[in-house]
């Protein structure tokens, strides 16, 4: 079958392999791919950045982003069956664990993923634990079920300690799933939105999905808009997604007291925080990883299929997948936002 791999532990160093036809094992499923999404995730894997380094053993078909129907079910699977169409989530957990037990699932003690711990859906067939292969309403089309896994981030980002309805809202960098932000936090009810992103293509999306306000830091002041956003206050909910030091003290800096500040993203190296300044503020952080299993992920796909958010213009390369590459080329030229490769 055709693949996307990870050839060598170097930058870059992906390509399209001949690889054998996988089949289901016990407690597996086996999956006809139908369409699949490059991420950051898998960015860092093509960077070859020191925190995928430990996590990816080459070769590796990547992918975690996935949807596509069941072709052959495992020994002991059960409530699936054979021509299902299902996506990816793509957390496999143990289902032992304090945190599993807890109800954290999506904190696993011994958390794995397709496309890092085990071959992924860059492929015409993956085989996953069929825990994380999650119908798929008919009504989604291949492309937007694809986006599902990270869509159900941008909920978590929304629903995580007190939502973000009746609230005003700052979400600090506009890639796609902050851009997914933007679209969930309108649709559950955030009543003042600003986006900030030094993009303009971004910026002009965030607005198109339902920013209030928009802002880019290279050229404005995000404090002070966020500041005029809350009516002189900050904002209520502050969301970072930009990775970069500066945005992260910009969020800091941006809430109101007693504020909910919800961090995706953070800087790479270790940053210095004023947390007597915190303390004073009475700010609540929150850390965001993937999806809470199951609500996260069973509001997104409710959200999606009802029509009250829309990110299929987040779908661009579009992509056969034996130009895979060509999506992961795309993305460090600044000419993509969610490449999506076809199987068909």
């Amino acid at each position: 079958m055709r693949a996307l791999a990870k050839l060598a532990k170097a930058e870059a160093s992906v390509g399209m392999i001949d690889a054998p036809k996988p089949s289901a094992g016990p407690g597996e499923v086996l999956i006809r791919v139908a369409a699949a999404g490059i991420c950051g995730t898998d960015m860092a894997i093509y960077n070859w950045t020191p925190r995928m380094r430990p996590r990816v053993a080459p070769p590796r078909i990547l992918g975690h982003e996935a949807t596509g129907r069941i072709e052959e079910l495992g020994a002991g699977v059960s409530g699936l069956a054979v021509g299902d169409r299902v996506s990816l989530e793509s957390h496999i957990f143990c289902g032992q664990c304090r945190y599993c037990r807890r109800g954290d699932a999506h904190l696993c003690a011994s958390l794995a993923y397709p496309g890092i711990s085990i071959d992924g859906g860059f492929a015409d067939w993956v085989t996953v634990p069929a825990q994380i292969a999650r119908p798929v309403p008919d009504r989604l089309d291949d492309r937007t079920a694809a986006m599902i896994e990270p869509f159900g981030i941008a909920v978590h980002a929304c629903m995580a300690q007190r939502g973000v309805a009746g609230k005003t809202v700052l979400i600090n960098g506009c890639g796609p799933i902050g851009l997914m932000t933007v679209a969930a936090a309108r649709a559950l009810g955030a009543r003042r939105i600003l986006a900030a992103d030094p993009n303009p293509l971004r910026l002009k999306l965030a607005g198109q999905m339902g920013a209030d306000a928009t802002v880019d830091p290279a050229n404005a002041d995000v404090v002070a808009a966020a500041k005029a956003l809350g009516d002189g206050f900050g904002v209520d909910v502050a969301i970072e997604y930009s990775g970069v030091a500066a945005g992260l003290d910009a969020v800091l800096a941006s809430a109101d007291r007693m504020a909910d500040i919800r961090l995706v993203a953070g800087p790479n190296a270790p940053h210095a925080l004023d947390v007597n300044a915190l303390l004073r503020t009475g700010v609540s952080i929150y850390g965001i990883h993937g999806r809470r299993l199951w609500q996260d992920w069973d509001l997104a796909v409710e959200l999606l299929a009802d029509k009250r958010v829309d990110i299929a213009m987040l779908a661009d390369p579009i992509l056969p997948l034996d130009r895979a590459v060509e999506g992961f080329e795309a993305i460090v030229a600044g000419r993509a936002l969610k490449p999506i490769l076809l199987t068909a």
